[in-house]
């Protein structure tokens, strides 16, 4: 059975859509079947894995809300062990159109129960908000994964989203874990980077990986190039650092990495 681990945070611009392509691209280079599901209406997963969201006709909104079959929908990428579920920015009226529906908070764990048995990972990058879709992949997802950025207000809204988390251990999904909170942008050279580790580390303890994702411009231009950082240049920290998290996550699941 594959873990669906989702990557959460209502605060926008600390690495989340950069996690989900970067880990999950990492995961299928260490050749394990993965499946990443762009569940954000920016659609910035599915173009930096190489597809234009402009000629997505089908994704994860129309699965959720008309019910097509989502192994129609899934698509191939560069890497040979990572699919994609595309999103488009229709996505955004789907909270709307799914307000009235029966069981509103469990459409996505309904579409993407069919595909356990198919991956050993399936990663789900939710939008930087706490509404009705990134609630669907916290109730879908066996865990969560929190990027926090290494930079002033890196806690704030942090406890809301771990409530957030409560509840819905509470009443839709009591399986939920937190798979570990993940800082982000570190610099090296910066003392308020090395502040925030120390007090996130304080604070959390063994709730935080080992693996830090380091400020590095090789991440930020993978994307533009529809690759992710482990195909655009394999060499670099940023990849380096993502493919470290995934032997972690890897070796925390139990499962044995390739060539190891």
């Amino acid at each position: 059975m594959g873990k669906i681990i989702a990557i959460a945070n209502q605060k926008g611009g600390v690495g989340k859509t950069t996690t989900a392509m970067n880990l999950a691209a990492s995961l299928a280079v260490l050749e394990f079947k993965t499946l990443v599901i762009d569940a954000d209406p920016q659609a910035n997963t599915t173009s930096g894995l190489g597809h234009d969201p402009k000629s997505i006709n089908t994704s994860i909104y129309e699965c959720m809300v008309d019910e097509i079959d989502i192994n129609e929908i899934i698509l191939k990428t560069e890497l040979e062990y990572l699919d994609l579920v595309p999103s488009h920015i229709d996505l955004v009226g789907a909270e709307v159109e799914m307000i009235n529906l029966d069981n509103r908070e469990e459409k996505m764990r309904g579409v993407i129960s069919n595909l356990k048995n198919q991956y050993d990972f399936i990663i789900i990058d939710c939008s930087p908000s706490l509404g009705l879709i990134t609630i669907n992949a916290l109730t879908a997802a066996n865990s969560v994964i929190i990027p926090v950025q290494c930079e002033y207000f890196a806690l704030e809204g942090l406890g809301k989203l771990l409530n957030t988390i409560k509840i819905i251990q509470t009443r839709l999904n009591p399986d939920l874990e937190i798979e570990g909170i993940l800082l982000t942008m570190y610099d090296v050279r910066l003392r308020l980077s090395n502040q925030v580790v120390e007090e996130v580390r304080i604070h959390f303890k063994n709730m935080v990986f080992e693996t830090i994702i380091p400020r590095n411009v090789r991440l930020s231009e993978a994307p533009s190039f529809g690759l992710p950082a482990i195909a655009f240049d394999a060499d670099g920290k940023g990849a380096v650092a993502y493919l470290n998290l995934a032997s972690e996550i890897a070796q925390k699941n139990g499962l044995q990495k390739v060539n190891s």
